[in-house]
């Protein structure tokens, strides 16, 4: 069992920077593939960036590549996602979630739909 615990939303102006947080319980949590995801209202969950076990290798959808940096940190069960740049089309509700399988991060018709641990999300309004 995993239970993952994110912070750190808020409100911020475009152009701006947050960082994201995601508090893992469970001594296994290294075992787990993590990420990222959002949705906004009336919009599918869209991922947004995942993470290897160890964290030497990081994935990410295109409409976040090069501002977003998602990092972990296994000796204190938590994940990052540092967001920079931020633009109003950034605004959402971001979840945490976490998998075995890395393909259930990133695959899926809906994505996110075969994950099997998630967070209860953090909002994040960017302003313009």
């Amino acid at each position: 069992q995993v239970q993952l615990i994110e912070s750190g939303g808020g409100l911020v102006q475009a152009g701006g920077s947050l960082r994201l947080s995601c508090a893992a319980s469970g001594r296994t949590f290294s075992r787990y593939y993590t990420g990222w995801f959002r949705q906004a209202p009336g919009k599918e969950r869209e991922f947004v960036a995942a993470l290897s076990r160890s964290g030497d290798s990081t994935y990410y959808a295109d409409s976040v590549k090069g501002r977003f940096t998602v990092s972990r940190d296994n000796a204190k069960n938590t994940v990052y996602l540092q967001m920079n740049s931020l633009k109003t089309e950034d605004t959402a509700a971001y979840y945490c979630a976490a998998d075995l399988f890395l393909s259930r991060l990133q695959g899926g018709v809906t994505p996110g739909s075969q994950v099997e641990y998630w967070g209860q999300g953090t909002q994040v309004t960017v302003s313009s």
